[in-house]
């Protein structure tokens, strides 16, 4: 497994591991299966895991922190704090308060089991909270030794230049792939004018790009994606057109269409670090091995034509899950 910069000194391996789906959103949770997923990661070099308090909520937390106990593997931890769930709700609030901060921060340590949190992201930002207090907050917790870089999610340029005025960003992370490229407008030039990293989650289109579903799919109880917009019987149809493209690529390559996905994000810089998530073996090896294939110039150009004209249909969340984005 290649190596990665984020900012200018935190090391992660080229593709991390995105847990969320092992606690929910992704249909029933297995533990053990889970588990088991965790440790063949570290196996094939995969060293920076994601997660979150509000994954859960907490239960993703605790489930990385039984693992790191049982297995005292060397990896980097990202988690993030500021998105506010009543347990079984997914109705949330946006608290980026120094004092609630600090009380996630000691929070998530505890479920964690560590000393100190390699990437502390602020989940969403609260429009009506100053980002420069919030940054003070995440200075203070890194004098304190509670965390080592700092980190921000789905931020607008703006907002990401004010921020990192105040304290050094290490990385940015937000949604991009095949079908989500908002981002290559404003927040990634911005990024890589400011020495920042940019994690890409959800590089694969919450599995869309995979071309595991199509219109009319049928989803697991618990799956949120059953309610997004894209996956909509119409919306879905209309972007399968993009997901055959992506097949053909991947079928003369001789490799998957998730492979083809991630090739894609890996060559558009190496400062861009793509963290997949699964919770099922075969696709985490399927994930890992995306890193050893470089796509033809000519495969880039069949992209990007696909890209150009096939416009891609429906909002990423519904208006609940879109709270704080670009903020």
């Amino acid at each position: 497994m290649q190596l990665r910069m984020l900012g200018p000194d935190l090391s992660v391996s080229a593709i991390g591991l995105g847990c969320m789906g092992m606690s929910e959103f992704y249909g029933p949770r297995d533990d053990a299966e889970s588990l088991a997923v965790l440790r063949h990661a570290v196996e094939l070099g995969i060293d920076f895991l994601d997660t979150a308090d509000m994954y859960g909520p907490h239960h993703n937390e605790e489930l990385i922190g039984r693992f790191l106990a049982e297995s005292n593997a060397k990896v980097k931890i990202a988690t993030k704090f500021g998105i506010v769930r009543k347990p079984g709700e997914y109705a949330r609030t946006i608290d980026n308060s120094p004092d609630y901060m600090r009380r996630a921060c000691e929070g998530s340590l505890k479920r964690l089991g560590i000393e100190k949190i390699d990437l502390y992201y602020v989940h969403r930002v609260n429009r009506e909270q100053p980002i420069e207090e919030t940054m003070e907050g995440l200075a203070a917790l890194k004098r304190e030794g509670k965390i080592d870089h700092v980190g921000l999610c789905e931020v607008s340029a703006e907002t990401l230049r004010r921020a990192h005025a105040v304290h050094p960003v290490t990385a940015v992370q937000t949604e991009y792939s095949l079908w989500t490229r908002d981002v290559e407008a404003e927040i990634l030039p911005a990024c890589r004018e400011l020495g920042i990293g940019f994690v890409a989650y959800s590089p694969l289109g919450r599995g869309f790009l995979t071309g595991r579903f199509q219109a009319g799919a049928e989803f697991e109880d618990g799956d949120f994606r059953a309610g997004l917009p894209r996956f909509a019987p119409g919306n879905a149809a209309a972007n399968g057109a993009l997901v055959d493209v992506v097949r053909a690529v991947a079928h003369a390559k001789g490799c998957t269409p998730a492979q083809v996905a991630l090739a894609w994000l890996l060559s558009k810089g190496d400062d861009i670090v793509p963290i997949p998530g699964t919770k099922r073996l075969k696709y985490l090896e399927e994930n890992a091995a995306a890193a050893s294939i470089a796509l033809s110039a000519e495969e880039h150009a069949t992209l990007e034509q696909a890209l150009s004209r096939l416009p891609v249909a429906g909002e990423r969340y519904t208006a609940e899950g879109m709270k704080g984005v670009n903020a």
